[in-house]
């Protein structure tokens, strides 16, 4: 395959940035996204150029590090696939892929397609820990929690801090990784001594971020790729509600 490439590059977090075009010739289709971008630094290094900057760790769909926006879609065409899963066999020969950062007031860009995510650690930080009485453990099983709760809780957990529900959102709104972090905590009774103060402080965390208000549209969940819901969301506003109702 032939690619062209148009790829966000930006010295540092000071530098103004702008599209650079590359060509890459006889890639593999079956070839993971990431492992092209490899091919490409292996070819700007062989140059004399400094290598494209991005984020990734796991490389199998887990961490949330390689959000990047793919021809306008937070982690490509692909519906719930994060980008180190999606492979070049997606796209056509000789097709010119856009690639950019995830774009937010929160998420400065560090260095070409990384950005700084830090924002979510403290979103997560300000819900602080859970109470538990030290000493034996109780057994698991002694605490009944209805099926239709373990598997909303479970959903929510699955949330893996990517940043494409950021990224796509017209308001840049934080609402469904924030929500799926409050809830999955206030469905399961481990959670329940702290529920108030955690999403008062969590969603007053948020707004410090820049982050803007839940815009209503459901991209979030379009684009998320471990398709949470934005039930949560509701979950989070039924929360904070009654938290500020039962504020002493």
């Amino acid at each position: 395959m032939r690619i062209r490439l148009k790829i966000w590059r930006q010295e540092n977090e000071h530098d103004s940035g702008k599209m650079m075009s590359y060509t890459l010739e006889d890639i593999n289709p079956h070839m993971s996204f990431l492992e092209m971008l490899d091919t490409l630094n292996e070819q700007l290094l062989k140059n004399g150029t400094r290598p494209v900057e991005f984020d990734h760790d796991c490389r199998e769909g887990i961490c949330g590090q390689c959000g990047v926006m793919i021809n306008g879609r937070a982690h490509g065409p692909l519906k719930n696939t994060t980008t180190c899963q999606l492979h070049m066999r997606t796209f056509k020969d000789n097709e010119e892929i856009i690639i950019e950062p995830f774009r937010a007031t929160a998420f400065p860009v560090k260095c070409d397609l990384k950005i700084d995510r830090s924002a979510f650690d403290r979103i997560i930080q300000s819900g602080g820990f859970i109470a538990v009485n030290t000493g034996q453990a109780p057994e698991a099983n002694s605490i009944p929690i209805g099926s239709p709760e373990v598997e909303a809780a479970f959903d929510a957990a699955a949330c893996i801090g990517c940043g494409a529900c950021v990224a796509v959102c017209k308001n840049s709104s934080a609402a469904l990784f924030t929500s799926a972090k409050i809830a999955h905590l206030a469905l399961l009774p481990q959670g329940q001594i702290e529920a108030q103060a955690r999403v008062r402080n969590m969603i007053d965390q948020m707004d410090r971020e820049g982050f803007g208000h839940c815009s209503n549209t459901e991209a979030c969940e379009v684009e998320c790729p471990q398709q949470i819901s934005v039930l949560h969301i509701a979950r989070m506003n039924y929360e904070y509600n009654k938290a500020q109702l039962l504020k002493k």
